[in-house]
């Protein structure tokens, strides 16, 4: 694969905007993750050596959002204006604006080839803008707003494999570029409730590439990995090559659907089962299992009405979920990889 070539976009394009914005911010900024069990705002600021230093933090527990996507305006604005309300008590800031992380909108990750013709005179940085453009406004044809690209490769006429066409003639320019969209109606509904929270979004940023980066070092994103978050509703991927950001998809399933199975199969109320599964859940058999308890309550019971059952079945619960769901990951990561071409 060739060496990804970034290039700034036009000056037109929101998120071009937006990155200036960020580059020139030198005072606090906030980040906001709106996720289907939680929503978490930090308050931060850029230190001398550009590392952030976080002035305050927010959390609260989610409602009116499922799957990523809001599903009760009130209740999901209700939930971020006190997260946010809390990190700013804590940094004793006023957010007129955050990053967002998006995992709304049904996130899509894909191709896209476009020809750009050039006309016999050297390519230019703006012709490599146009060619975003062109990505983003075919995107918006389909109804998806592009939260990423990233060019992977060019074709000079019939001439592959070019990494920096800038400065070579041609008559047609190639590029294949690597697009994180999403559904624009979705975005529209989170930009209207974030308005309600008097907040502006300044960015957003794929939660699974933001969850990748966090988590890998850079020879792990070099010499290729694949990252698999599972929130509460959702459980989404990100597949890393030489670098770059190759790849990333998301599935409605997440440890909310654990939750469920154990509050069912255990006849006991989901906030116990929630307890359960994170004080004593595991999707692996340990040794003593069989003759460590579990005190369960159960649903209509009095509280102190527990039943004692062995961990092995919380365990025999949760594996066939945790099952189901990584061969859902295995599944999406077989189509990609049968269907992405070399670049």
């Amino acid at each position: 694969m060739s060496k990804l070539l970034r290039v700034t976009p036009p000056a037109d394009t929101p998120p071009a905007a937006a990155a200036r914005r960020r580059r020139a911010r030198s005072g606090p900024y906030g980040v906001l993750d709106i996720g289907s069990s939680k929503i978490v705002c930090l308050i931060a600021r850029n230190e001398a050596d550009g590392r952030p230093r976080v002035l305050g933090c927010g959390w609260q527990k989610a409602r009116g959002i499922k799957g990523g996507n809001i599903v009760d305006m009130q209740e999901a604005e209700q939930c971020i204006r006190a997260a946010v309300a809390q990190a700013e008590e804590a940094a004793e800031i006023k957010l007129t604006g955050a990053i967002v992380n998006l995992s709304c909108g049904q996130p899509d990750s894909r191709l896209m080839t476009i020809q750009w013709p050039i006309g016999g005179r050297g390519v230019t940085d703006a012709d490599l803008r146009a060619v975003l453009n062109e990505s983003r406004r075919r995107a918006a044809d389909e109804g998806r707003e592009t939260v990423h690209a990233a060019m992977l490769g060019f074709v000079i006429d019939a001439t592959p494999g070019v990494e920096d066409p800038r400065g070579m003639i041609c008559e047609t320019l190639g590029a294949q570029l690597h697009l994180v969209d999403s559904a624009s109606a979705s975005l529209r509904n989170l930009g209207v409730c974030l308005h309600g929270c008097d907040l502006e979004i300044e960015d957003l940023v794929s939660a699974t590439y933001a969850a990748a980066l966090s988590v890998l070092v850079e020879d792990e994103r070099q010499l290729g990995a694949t990252v698999v978050d599972m929130g509460g509703g959702t459980t989404s991927i990100a597949v890393y090559g030489e670098g770059h950001l190759l790849h990333t998809a998301q599935i409605p399933v997440g440890g909310w659907q654990v939750t469920n199975d154990l509050a069912r199969g255990l006849a006991t109320p989901i906030a116990h089962a929630e307890r359960i599964k994170i004080l004593d859940g595991s999707a692996l058999d340990g040794g003593d299992d069989a003759k460590a308890m579990v005190m369960v309550p159960q649903v209509g019971e009095d509280e102190d009405h527990l039943v004692s059952i062995p961990r092995s079945t919380v365990i025999n619960i949760i594996r066939p979920r945790i099952e189901e769901t990584l061969e859902l990951v295995r599944g999406m990561l077989t189509r990609w990889s049968s269907s992405s071409p070399t670049c």
